[in-house]
């Protein structure tokens, strides 16, 4: 039997950037537990301090029903989890199941009869009910759709977006049975501003979800090609998207390093699911393909562009600005910056990376590279804007420019700078 909506209380499963911020909201108007296996951060958190930097102190002391902890035993009273850890891919563009799995377990050796669980964390369709629902009954010894029930209500959070935040997004959700699936839209109507759209299954909210991702993804693939093309033909691939912008129907995707917890790591997913079922989804595989490679290309034309101003390549410094996924965020997840500095080591470069936004503890840990404080003026041979940090817009071209040594190539990896202000964009 169901609870009463009123009676709620609610477990968040994962305190990253999606699940801080949904503890908060709901620690508002509800008691929540905010449940994470990292001590440390649980510790942070109680001091009132977010190192993802997406809610602040006084948002935390908002939330007086919320309490955090890190031990099982604290989400034996709760009614409703909902799961919100990472769902990454392995080192052969996998998906990776073990946090998802991990929490499921969790989950099932807390939740009592009548108990709900809803996914947040992106997965292929039909992993929540064929991988989850499974874990969740062995460790609980519940039966699904009969003492315990699930739904899906995929994330929409973008990282470092202070417009477009939890509230003001609009939430697909979705439920095991018709009344799941109304309790778990009842509920995410009590803090979703932009309202909520009730999905027909949850096998079509996961699918919903992967594909945004996975549409965005193969829109941008088709500008980096398209700049690839337009680099050869000696055409500016801004001046040619300024131009077609002024359509009123066309999309202004940019070309770059496709990297992050999401644009990045989600078709993998899909096209997983597709092939195990003897699809072999070709448009999707092509365009990761192409976004994968566009670091080397970045410092393919780097280096062809030093040799051009007869800068020796072997031994040349180079600063990279610039080292978390996006601009203004703390995220290091998936960067495909690092694509660009292991190409450029490659070729026997010596890069240097500032990034004030970015962790140098998490930097070093993640790849191994001990981010430079401050960069030194006049040292280096080319410069790389790779992450367009409002830092970094507001320093500008000429002040990028004292880094370099009186012969160096600058690259607006980003377009971000005033025509003529760089050498080199993409």
């Amino acid at each position: 039997m169901l609870p009463s909506l009123s009676e709620l209380k609610i477990a968040v499963i994962g305190l990253g950037y999606v699940g801080l911020p949904l503890a908060v909201e709901f620690g508002k108007c509800r008691p929540v537990v905010g449940f994470d296996i990292a001590s440390d951060r649980i510790a942070q958190l109680r001091a009132g301090k977010d190192f993802t930097r997406e809610v602040s102190g006084e948002e935390l002391a908002e939330a007086r029903q919320l309490r955090f902890s890190a031990r099982i035993e604290d989400l034996t009273d709760c009614d409703v989890f909902i799961v919100t850890v990472p769902t990454p891919i392995d080192e052969h563009r996998r998906p990776d199941l073990t946090p998802l799995l991990a929490a499921s377990r969790t989950v099932g050796s807390a939740i009592r009869p009548g108990g709900i669980v809803i996914y947040e964390s992106t997965v292929y369709p039909g992993c929540t009910e064929e991988e989850c629902v499974p874990v969740i009954e062995h460790h609980s010894g519940l039966t699904f759709n009969q003492d315990f029930f699930v739904g899906y209500s995929p994330e929409r959070i973008n990282p470092g977006d202070k417009a477009h935040r939890l509230p003001s997004i609009r939430k697909v959700t979705a439920g095991s049975t018709p009344d799941v699936a109304d309790l778990v839209d009842a509920l995410y109507g009590e803090i979703i501003v932009a309202g909520t759209h009730k999905a027909a299954s949850i096998k079509v909210a996961e699918a919903a979800k992967v594909i945004e991702n996975t549409q965005r993804d193969i829109n941008i693939a088709l500008v980096n090609e398209l700049a690839i093309i337009f680099n050869r033909m000696g055409i500016d691939t801004q001046a040619v998207l300024e131009a077609a912008g002024t359509k009123w129907n066309f999309q202004p995707f940019r070309p770059g390093l496709v990297g992050g917890h999401c644009i990045g790591v989600d078709p993998y997913y899909l096209t997983h699911k597709a092939q195990a079922i003897g699809y072999y989804p070709e448009i999707i595989l092509a365009g990761r393909r192409l976004n994968d490679r566009m670091g080397a290309y970045v410092a393919t034309q780097l280096v062809k562009a030093m040799i051009q101003h007869r800068i020796l390549v072997d031994g040349a410094r180079v600063l990279v600005l610039g080292m978390t996924f996006k601009e203004n965020c703390p995220d290091l997840r998936n960067s495909r910056v690092i694509d660009v500095i292991q190409e450029l080591r490659g070729f026997g470069c010596l890069p240097d990376v500032h990034d004030p936004w970015a962790d140098p503890d998490e930097t070093r840990h993640e790849y191994g590279i001990d981010l430079r404080a401050a960069p030194e003026a006049g040292a280096y041979d080319a410069i790389v804007l790779a992450v367009a940090h409002d830092n970094f817009r507001m320093l500008g071209g000429e002040a990028m420019r004292r880094f370099g040594k009186a012969r160096h190539v600058l690259y607006d990896l980003k377009s971000v700078l005033p025509d003529g202000e760089a050498d080199l964009r993409l």
